[in-house]
């Protein structure tokens, strides 16, 4: 099935002057994409001052040379947006410690990557299918009836924020999913480039709070290890090598990436389904007709994360003087990769702006990145986001948009475009 196109991207002349910090654009920032590609691929944002990558080829250049542009100086150099010392001190004072995210060049890399893989086994994906499948039924059945729900709200960030927590061994019921929300913008903000001073302070006080929990959570798995995700990044070994083990700082800034990626980007992702079938008529239906078949759900999926997929943007650093894109880039400069706008490169992907489930090269593209740093949840994240295709579309009929797209928002961040609400109306499926 090849649909319409989900995007207004008409032709837009770019002045210099324009910036992904621009409200209109990251509510709607295909059309800024499109005018990137076709008119400055590697376009200098004034006012992130950041290069942004807006081709393809120039995105996969960047994420397969990690020695030219480093994936460790992307993230720490301008982390906490300018606010770097102060919010490292609260940290410090107030939370544990500084822990920074665990965005390391080689060789660093190998190693943590060895160790953290042990904890997203094939084994362990499909083990978690039948359950997740349970608690996006028992998500969407109360609403079912009513025909009204917030997609984000309501279904999308419950169902991923319970699985991650179910996964690592926390009481998600405690917890719940507002609280789990909470942290994440606390954390993405760090990396967003769009958090004032005053929004630090408070986001600080967020972590602090979050870092006491996986704190706590880890020394709980010392002393008693449990069938969980967290036990299974404690006691991870690499034999033979000088540093086997993740140390305590390397814990606590992996659980807390888990729990945030595993959360935020998938919430979305499946937010983002949602609105892909609120907006192309007749596609539910169809699916529906088909909703045992693997390869037509998973090729919908991989179209789904094409189009809109739940990150926009990671950043890297220049270490040397290099030219991309035909733009001159200094060492230290720093560079985001746009991956929803390298998704929608012609040279790519024929009629880019189509879901064509029939697609030749339906899986390339970059939405989980490439080489050395591609997502290591990746194969977690495709499968939640099926099984939550598949409960979805077995269950409600005629969903559709509650408010023009017009007026939909999403948070302020560069990094991920996270829908802020999702208002739906649908039916209930009658079986066929």
């Amino acid at each position: 099935m090849a649909a319409g196109c989900p995007h207004d991207i008409a032709g837009m002349t770019l002045q210099g002057n324009e910036t992904r910090l621009d409200p209109l654009i990251r509510n709607n920032p295909f059309a800024f994409y499109e005018a990137m590609r076709a008119q400055r691929p590697v376009y200098y944002d004034p006012g992130l001052d950041v290069y942004l990558v807006s081709r393809y080829d120039d995105a996969s250049t960047v994420l397969r040379d990690a020695v030219t542009y480093s994936l460790e100086h992307g993230y720490q150099d301008r982390y906490a947006n300018g606010h770097v010392e102060e919010f490292a001190a609260i940290m410090a004072r107030e939370g544990g410690g500084f822990i920074r995210d665990l965005a390391i060049d080689p060789p660093g890399h190998t190693r943590l990557r060895k160790l953290t893989e042990q904890a997203f086994t094939a084994h362990r994906v499909r083990e978690l299918e039948p359950r997740i499948a349970q608690i996006a039924a028992a998500l969407i059945e109360p609403l079912a009836e009513r025909g009204h729900a917030d997609g984000m709200k309501n279904i999308a960030a419950p169902l991923t924020a319970r699985i991650i927590c179910e996964q690592m061994g926390f009481d998600f019921d405690k917890l719940g999913a507002e609280k789990i929300a909470l942290w994440t913008t606390a954390v993405l903000a760090q990396i967003g480039r769009m958090q004032t001073r005053d929004e630090m302070l408070a986001n600080a006080t967020v972590m602090c709070e979050l870092q006491h929990y996986v704190m706590a959570r880890i020394r709980e798995r010392e002393a008693v290890p449990r069938e969980d995700l967290v036990s299974d990044l404690i006691h991870a070994r690499i034999a033979g090598d000088t540093s086997p083990a993740l140390s305590f700082e390397e814990q606590v800034s992996t659980v807390r990436g888990f729990l945030i990626a595993g959360n935020d980007t998938t919430a979305a992702a499946i937010a983002n389904l949602f609105l892909v079938l609120a907006t192309q008529e007749g596609l539910a239906d169809w699916l529906y007709a088909r909703i045992d078949d693997d390869r037509i759900m998973a090729r919908f999926v991989e179209e789904v994360l094409r189009l809109r997929p739940p990150v926009h943007g990671l950043f890297r650093t220049a270490m040397r003087d290099v030219e991309l894109g035909g733009t001159f880039i200094p060492a230290g400069a720093q560079l985001c990769i746009m991956f929803a706008s390298a998704n929608y490169d012609t040279a790519k992907f024929a009629c880019p702006e189509r879901l064509d489930l029939e697609r030749a090269n339906v899986g390339s593209n970059l939405t989980f990145g490439a080489g050395i740093h591609r997502c290591v949840g990746a194969a977690l994240a495709r499968m939640e986001i099926r099984v939550a295709a598949r409960e979805i579309i077995r269950r409600l009929d005629d969903i559709r948009l509650a408010v023009p797209v017009e007026q939909l928002s999403y948070l302020p961040t560069l990094a991920t475009h996270t829908l802020e609400r999702l208002p739906l109306l649908f039916r209930r499926r009658k079986a066929a």
